[in-house]
């Protein structure tokens, strides 16, 4: 009511006789800002953030009191309106280094990834989900409840009769939006453009409302009169405990730290499963954030740091397809030369072949593409579809073989593909920590006939690397002694290299630090042990092991060559080869508790069942359900005090 006051008697001025063109400004850059945020939190925005973060630094500088500049969220409502009790504010933003240091200070901040989706406040009274709404205006949201039942990633029950609100994000990952593309097509509902789009189209609709089961919901607030918690860090913990997602986090420190996660989220920007449009950073301290307080738009002790991008329309001249090493196509389109945020673009990323069939992508198709952060440029939205036939690639265009379609994905199936080869072996080089040979070095080698396999560069001679063009004595030492320096190599870092499916870095460790530290100990892994190991469930489970094992030929082979795996060294303890489960608040960060269990030799498991031998938690009432069921099977129960005292 208050800020409807303000606007018009500042309208009112601004209407006077005799105009400036000042004013007049002014009265197109209010009409501009409320048009696009209102496009923006309908999931169909016109403009990139750059371009609207320009309009209301404009208006900043021309008239720093405009009440449109306090606006938050949009006033548009579809369905029931429902009063917010703590107003849904927006987020204070950068796009310098400099100013989040500044910001900073000598204060410890929790980074998070901002998750680029529709915002949601869920209510719990006694810990039921009572009400789901909107952010709307920030004063007043959109009663969603309905809708959000139907999503599988929003708990219903917190399992502590305690009263609270839970506020996150909505979003949409890459599975789901190629799988709802075509189920609302199915359906004979219009296709969305994006997976923000989506998101927005479908907590608006009256119906097919079963739709929402493939949204999903990241959580990052806490607000309750009953919950208290004293740092942001232990936030995210309480809301993982009770079973919400929530956005990779990480506490600093100083200062320094800051930039691995910048450059880890512009990484995400690209390859991450859900759209992400910045890092949001908070400082840790709660008793900060009721000392610093909050402004009519933004809290003051958070700050969102993203990435000057820019957003342009271009043609399609073509779609070439490369093969990975695990042989799955990934699509690259040709573009008309296009400038973006300072270097000229011919290229850019389709994602995956879902994303080329959901949206029928071919030549002369015109399409908006986007650079961020420096980060590789990539596809949008289809802006005018061309009259250009749709066509899918039937074989590999390295090999020539069928293509099968893998879900959203093609994928050669033929093991001698060169690509995969040479991927695959470019891959452990780079891996394994050979710095000396580069992509365009492999290639001649491989070309040449002196390696056609991972094990066929720990066989070659100095006299072997002369045949390469432009190699003299020298070089050729320092190749092949770069090489064979490989084979002392950490048992983790092996088991990187060789491009496990499912078999990232941290994936290997888990195994690795779960007790099954040598090569042997690999082999004689079942499904059924694998997914005792946290984060492994049957699917992925079977993907490891079957991928391991297709490359245990190969890795005999590079065991007669001399290589070398040393284990992480462990200590034996009272829970040496213990299974431990892990409930409730701890009073350090889980991970280190959880590397100090692995180090002493325990494996941790995610859940409790007759096979567990402790369940470590602070609890001391049967409060959660891994506590009552650790009760009825008998199951030992310890304290993080204890846990140090068995170790």
């Amino acid at each position: 009511m208050i800020l409807l006051l303000l606007t018009r008697i500042h309208q009112f001025w601004l209407e006077q006789p005799l105009l400036s063109e000042m004013k007049k400004e002014i009265i197109e850059l209010e009409e501009l800002i409320r048009h696009h945020k209102s496009k923006y939190y309908q999931g169909d925005p016109e403009i990139s953030d750059v371009e609207y973060d320009a309009l209301e630094e404009k208006l900043k500088s021309l008239d720093s009191k405009n009440p449109v500049l306090s606006i938050v969220g949009s006033a548009t409502f579809s369905g029931k309106k429902v009063k917010h009790k703590t107003k849904m504010l927006s987020l204070n933003k950068t796009y310098k280094v400099e100013d989040l240091e500044s910001w900073m200070g000598d204060e410890e901040v929790v980074s998070t990834l901002k998750v680029d989706g529709v915002s949601c406040s869920l209510v719990y009274e006694k810990g039921l989900l009572k009400l789901a709404k909107t952010r709307g205006d920030g004063s007043y949201g959109e009663d969603i409840t309905e809708k959000v039942r139907w999503m599988r990633t929003v708990p219903t029950n917190l399992s502590e009769k305690k009263s609270g609100e839970i506020r996150g994000e909505l979003y949409c990952t890459d599975d789901d939006f190629l799988k709802l593309s075509s189920l609302m097509k199915s359906r004979g509902l219009e296709e969305p453009t994006s997976k923000r789009n989506i998101v927005a189209g479908l907590v608006g609709r009256k119906e097919n409302l079963d739709l929402n089961k493939k949204i999903s919901f990241m959580a990052f607030d806490l607000i309750s009169d009953e919950i208290k918690i004293k740092t942001e860090l232990d936030k995210y913990k309480y809301l993982e405990n009770k079973g919400f997602k929530t956005p990779n986090y990480k506490k600093h420190k100083e200062f320094k730290t800051i930039q691995k996660v910048l450059d880890e989220a512009l990484s995400f920007m690209t390859d991450g499963e859900y759209l992400i449009d910045g890092i949001v950073f908070t400082f840790d301290k709660i008793a900060l954030h009721e000392e610093m307080g909050e402004t009519a738009h933004h809290p003051r002790y958070k700050l969102a740091f993203k990435y000057a991008g820019e957003a342009k329309e271009t043609i399609i001249k073509d779609i070439l397809w490369s093969v990975s090493r695990n042989g799955i196509l990934t699509p690259i389109a040709s573009i008309e030369d296009t400038e973006l945020s300072g270097a000229v673009i011919s290229r850019v990323t389709l994602h995956n072949f879902g994303m080329v069939e959901t949206h029928q992508l071919k030549k002369g198709d015109r399409i908006k593409i986007i650079r961020s952060g420096e980060v590789i440029p990539k596809f949008l939205e289809v802006i005018k579809s061309s009259k250009n036939k749709f066509i899918i690639p039937k074989k590999c265009p390295s090999c020539a073989k069928k293509i099968t379609i893998d879900e959203i994905r093609l994928r050669c199936l033929n093991s001698n593909c060169p690509a995969q080869k040479m991927e695959s072996i470019l891959n452990f080089v780079k891996k394994i920590g050979i710095e000396d040979i580069s992509s365009k070095r492999l290639e001649e080698m491989i070309n040449s006939g002196l390696v056609g396999n991972i094990s066929d560069l720990y066989k070659l001679k100095e006299e072997d690397f002369l045949k390469l063009d432009k190699v003299k004595e020298k070089l050729a030492q320092k190749f092949h002694t770069s090489i064979q320096k490989s084979k002392s190599v950490g048992i983790i870092d092996f088991l990187a290299a060789l491009g496990i499916n499912g078999g990232a870095y941290n994936k290997c460790e888990k195994v690795v630090l779960a007790g099954f530290d040598t090569i042997d100990k690999i082999r004689s892994l079942s499904v059924e042990k694998m997914m005792e190991i946290e984060g492994f469930a049957e699917k992925s489970a079977t993907e490891f092991l079957n991928s391991f094992n297709s490359k245990d030929k190969e890795i005999k082979k590079l065991e007669k060559e001399g290589f070398i795996f040393v284990a992480e060294k462990r200590t034996e303890t009272e829970i040496t080869g213990k299974k431990i489960c892990i409930t409730g608040s701890l009073t350090e960060k889980r991970s280190v508790i959880e590397d100090r269990i692995r180090k002493a030799g325990g494996l941790i498991v995610g859940s409790v069942s007759k096979n567990t031998n402790l369940l470590l938690t602070n609890e001391t009432e049967a409060k959660s359900s891994k506590f009552k069921k650790a009760l009825d099977l008998g199951i030992e129960i310890v304290s993080e005090e204890n846990l140090l005292r068995k170790i």
